[in-house]
């Protein structure tokens, strides 16, 4: 247990709904994926993970990853801003890589806004390299 008393779990369909209203409480910028329809896919798949952790049966943190086979990739870890600076982010990321690991992944791609300082100082400080080689190209269909 943990001076915050926080309990993650693995996210459910019902679960849509909140996420997106924390995701948007922690200012993550929205994607065209951002749908209950989305999330609800999302969660039933056998290819990707989604942790949500909760504080006093409050929704407060939220973390995505999936493994194709190939490379893990993490997305939406969102901390409600009520629960920023407790570890939430890094208990939420510690669970998400066991997961890899037992899936076999040996590279973790995450998908950080490099607009917000918080985000990108959370990963540097967690071991993740800043990679200036990569530019990230998208589509929306």
């Amino acid at each position: 247990m943990n001076a915050t008393c926080w309990h993650i779990r693995q996210a459910r369909p019902a679960d849509a709904e909140a996420m997106l209203e924390l995701w948007r409480s922690a200012s993550a910028t929205p994607s065209v994926t951002d749908s209950m329809p989305d999330i609800e896919r999302e969660v039933a798949t056998d290819s990707a993970l989604v942790l949500l952790a909760e504080i006093d049966r409050r929704l407060a943190g939220s973390i995505i990853g999936t493994f194709d086979g190939w490379r893990a990739h993490v997305y939406r870890l969102a901390v409600h801003p009520d629960y920023r600076r407790r570890g939430l982010a890094s208990a939420l990321l510690a669970e998400l890589e066991k997961w890899f690991v037992r899936q076999g992944a040996r590279h973790i791609n995450p998908l950080v806004e490099k607009d917000h300082p918080d985000a990108m100082g959370f990963w540097q400080a967690a071991g993740y390299v800043y990679d200036p080689r990569i530019v990230r190209h998208f589509k929306n269909l």
